[in-house]
């Protein structure tokens, strides 16, 4: 059986004042929720980021966060109350840019490592470089065989 010990969160994995301060105004103006205390909120806010970069099992969150039953409803109430979108839609509005993610769909892969057909007349070996004009960047194999013809 698994256990919660070990899995403690790390200083780190906690919002930043700044964060804090942009969520709460925006969870304090939202209607239909209870925000109430600034300080159990934020820790409720804490343990779902630990959630999210964890992938555990809610069962597994650290004993720091509270009980996990109590996060875990009160996590998919306000999912239910749309919290969580409306936080993504605020919150992503005034970007800053600071950090930058690249999506897979936006690297392109060349034509070849996605099945397209080869052109007449090359062969396995001319695509993988056998028979090829010598590059200035020498496979550490090419070069050993090299020295062993000479």
């Amino acid at each position: 059986m698994l256990s919660r010990q070990g899995f403690g969160a790390m200083a780190g994995e906690r919002f930043s004042d700044g964060q804090w301060q942009r969520l709460w105004a925006c969870l304090k103006d939202y209607p239909g929720i209870y925000v109430g205390q600034e300080a159990p909120t934020r820790l409720f806010l804490d343990a779902v980021l630990w959630m999210a970069r964890a992938g555990v099992a809610w069962r597994l969150l650290p004993d720091d966060f509270g009980p996990w039953n109590i996060v875990y409803k009160r996590f998919g109430r306000w999912q239910e109350k749309g919290v969580w979108q409306m936080l993504m839609d605020r919150l992503s509005a005034d970007g800053d840019l600071e950090w930058l993610m690249f999506d897979s769909t936006v690297v392109r892969a060349h034509a070849c490592a996605a099945g397209a057909k080869k052109p007449k007349g090359s062969s396995a070996l001319e695509d993988h470089g056998v028979g090829s004009p010598a590059s200035c960047t020498v496979s550490p194999t090419a070069s050993a065989t090299r020295t062993a013809l000479r």
